[in-house]
């Protein structure tokens, strides 16, 4: 949503070998989705290059060759490998609205995931299909003739799951369950309940996936982060627990991770050629 704080988390976004463009989904779909993004990349000849994605709340249900299947929000950094020429398409569902397309809570595949003939049996080929589209509209359309069959619904308790993660999203002074208690007028007790059915993460570590990732993005772009004035913007009470919190979720010490987007930067640069075009 506009002004919503959406977590991108691709480390080293300046340097990948990829293509990212995102579609929005259509209307019927978007109580549910945030987008689909498809990726393409052609390394034919060079080395493969892992891509890592820092921890986020989302749910992506992915169409690619060794990847394919519904992944769950989790603690660690997701890692991929991408190599020779390839494509596929994900879909980003809203945090807080999968549970329409499991048979239990999202929290069932929290640091997990769930393979496309379980999520959609019987579906084997269609899924296919989704993958061997070449077009972008080709593939979104596939993709949502096969979410649509679900018939998903949108309950109550799911809408206001969503409604809880996006109070977050809208406000970074959140930094404490107790202030998202407040907010939605839901006891402690009651967001952990409808975080694990609806979400897949405890509502203390939805908050910190936020507020990391706004520290992510902020180190990886300013030239100099002062990790001190940082951490007192996110709301911590001292840096050395900041720099603990962001250890714990993007598997870098803030310093580490300002070198290596520094260290990527100067080698991208290094491989463009008169005219700015990348080889």
């Amino acid at each position: 949503m506009s002004g919503h704080r959406i977590p991108a988390g691709i480390v080293n976004a300046r340097q990948a070998k990829f293509s990212l463009v995102r579609h929005r989904p259509a209307p019927e779909l978007r109580p549910f989705v945030e987008h689909h993004w498809v990726l393409r990349w052609n390394l034919s000849g060079r080395p493969p290059q892992e891509q890592v994605v820092l921890p986020n709340l989302a749910v992506n249900v992915t169409f690619f060759r060794d990847a394919a299947g519904a992944f769950g929000p989790g603690k660690r950094p997701f890692r991929y490998t991408v190599a020779g020429m390839d494509h596929g398409i994900g879909v980003r569902f809203r945090p807080g609205a999968f549970r329409a397309f499991l048979t239990g809570p999202v929290s069932m595949i929290s640091d997990g995931s769930v393979p496309l003939t379980d999520l959609f049996p019987g579906a084997g080929p269609v899924t296919e299909s989704v993958r061997n589209a070449t077009t972008d509209s080709e593939m979104v359309r596939r993709c949502e003739e096969l979410l649509l069959a679900k018939d998903p619904v949108l309950t109550a308790a799911a809408r206001t799951a969503v409604d809880a993660v996006e109070t977050i999203a809208a406000d970074p002074a959140i930094t404490r369950v107790g202030e998202l208690s407040s907010r939605t007028g839901l006891s402690h007790r009651s967001l952990q309940r409808l975080f694990a059915e609806h979400v897949g993460a405890a509502p203390k570590w939805a908050i910190q996936v936020y507020r990391l990732n706004e520290a992510a993005a902020r180190i990886a772009t300013e030239e100099r982060p002062d990790y001190a004035e940082l951490a007192f913007t996110l709301g911590y009470s001292d840096q050395a627990h900041f720099i603990r919190d962001f250890r714990t979720v993007t598997g870098w010490a803030p310093a580490e991770y300002a070198r290596l987007n520094r260290v990527q930067e100067q080698e991208s640069r290094r491989e463009r050629i008169p005219g700015g075009r990348q080889v």
